[in-house]
């Protein structure tokens, strides 16, 4: 009896560590976007306050060098300001304000602010933008003490991981898609040495998520915000997702 009681505890104990393997990331998009103004430090902070297993960002490289978090190519939507952000120098674009009486923050804030307790997914939205962030995560893991584990880079300009993947050849790459079938994403993944394939979740299907696992990919799908989206997601067997309220999947 005692051993038929062990065995079945740890059946139980193999069947729930197997349950828990299979939990998706929680991925804040670009913080927790749905509480605070996206891509600021407010919004980076309100991601970590809630949780989530990782922090997504946007960067772009602007015209004095910089490296900016923000997600789109003009400031129109989100500021009181116009124009294209690549255009700035830093001096200007500090004068910037954000909604919600935001500032746009440099890489380096939103690394300051993380210190090193979650991971960071950085998108590459800029042209040009890889050899400055590479730059800047490598003064971190030299002189801070971060691993590169805790950096994922990630674009749907393939070009920019190209040359990300030329001058690093241990960062951990993930290949954005908006391709209806996310499996044409394979081949580039296995040319980049990529660890992850980011389709957009409307895309997905079991099939195809088993077939991209197969390959070898973690598939972390955005931009996931709907409860019954999130279930399916998680039914498909997805490693991570992006979400604006982070709350809903954890």
């Amino acid at each position: 009896m005692r051993s038929l009681i062990s065995l079945s505890f740890i059946v139980l104990l193999f069947m729930g560590c197997n349950m828990m393997s299979k939990k998706p990331l929680v991925i804040g998009h670009r913080g927790a976007m749905g509480h605070e103004t996206e891509n600021t430090l407010a919004s980076v902070q309100k991601a970590m306050d809630l949780g989530v297993d990782m922090i997504e960002i946007d960067v772009f490289k602007i015209d004095s060098g910089e490296i900016v978090v923000f997600h789109d190519e003009r400031l129109e939507r989100l500021s009181n300001a116009g124009g294209r952000i690549e255009e700035y120098n830093i001096f200007d674009l500090k004068q910037v304000i954000l909604d919600g009486n935001h500032k746009i923050p440099m890489l380096q804030d939103v690394l300051n602010l993380i210190d090193n307790q979650v991971p960071l997914n950085i998108e590459l939205k800029g042209a040009n933008t890889a050899e400055r962030v590479n730059f800047i995560m490598g003064y971190y893991v030299r002189e801070r003490g971060w691993d590169w584990k805790n950096f994922v880079i990630s674009s749907f300009n393939w070009d920019e991981l190209r040359e990300i993947r030329k001058i690093n050849p241990d960062v951990a790459i993930a290949v954005l898609t908006e391709d209806e079938d996310p499996t044409t994403a394979v081949p580039v993944a296995n040319e980049l040495k990529a660890v992850a394939i980011n389709p957009w979740y409307k895309t997905l299907t079991k099939e195809n998520v088993e077939k991209i696992k197969t390959e070898g990919f973690k598939v972390y799908t955005y931009t996931v915000n709907e409860p019954d989206d999130i279930q399916k997601m998680k039914e498909f067997g997805v490693d991570g997702m992006f979400i604006n309220y982070p709350e809903r999947a954890l």
